[in-house]
């Protein structure tokens, strides 16, 4: 801002010393010689260097609107991977979505696998998810994030499973992996969202 004002006193400090002395040395047109010489010299420059940060910045703060929700073509063959044990699970994208309840136990299962304690990590990971999504797995919001964890698109958690529209165990996994990655622990993820109101 300071830097477009000073552009701004230069350039206009220089077309009236230019029109006056155009104005008096020449017939032709004096704004029209200023202008030339102002688009060629480094106050010109400035100014254009400042016009596309302002372009950029403002398409950089623009917000998009999902206008409609993506359309599943096909449907996975359903795996049952029970082993007629009663054990395991049933890896069927078009199961209901679990409880929040079961989300959470979920949770707590998995995270010491991401190096995360839950005697120390579990209240922050808690409060941030329940924050995000209430812990829903078709949680969506107006951005498109998604699931548990609001993955921006929900599509990348399809990295940690091809059931990650449905399947808390695939969303979970995918959101302790995304904060240990970009965060290290779900304390310092929860600090951010705190502060900024995404994380």
């Amino acid at each position: 801002m300071v830097t477009s004002m000073v552009s701004v006193v230069t350039v206009t400090a220089a077309a009236i010393g230019a029109m006056v002395h155009y104005r008096s040395a020449s017939t032709g047109d004096p704004l029209a010689m200023v202008v030339a010489q102002v688009a060629t010299g480094r106050s010109g420059e400035m100014l254009m260097h400042e016009r596309e940060q302002i372009i950029l910045d403002d398409a950089a703060t623009q917000s998009f609107t999902v206008t409609s929700t993506p359309k599943v073509t096909s449907n996975p063959a359903t795996t049952n991977n029970s082993g007629g044990n009663g054990g395991g699970g049933i890896d069927d994208p078009a199961a209901p979505p679990v409880s929040a309840g079961t989300a959470e136990a979920i949770a707590q299962s998995l995270m010491p696998d991401y190096g995360f304690s839950v005697a120390d990590e579990w209240d922050p990971l808690y409060d941030l998810w329940e924050a995000e999504s209430g812990w829903d797995v078709t949680a969506e919001n107006a951005s498109g994030a998604y699931g548990i964890p609001q993955a921006l698109p929900g599509s990348k958690m399809a990295s940690a499973g091809p059931d990650w529209q449905t399947d808390a165990t695939t969303q979970i996994k995918w959101g302790l992996g995304y904060i240990q990655e970009t965060y290290g622990t779900p304390q310092a993820a929860w600090d951010h969202e705190e502060e900024f109101g995404w994380y």
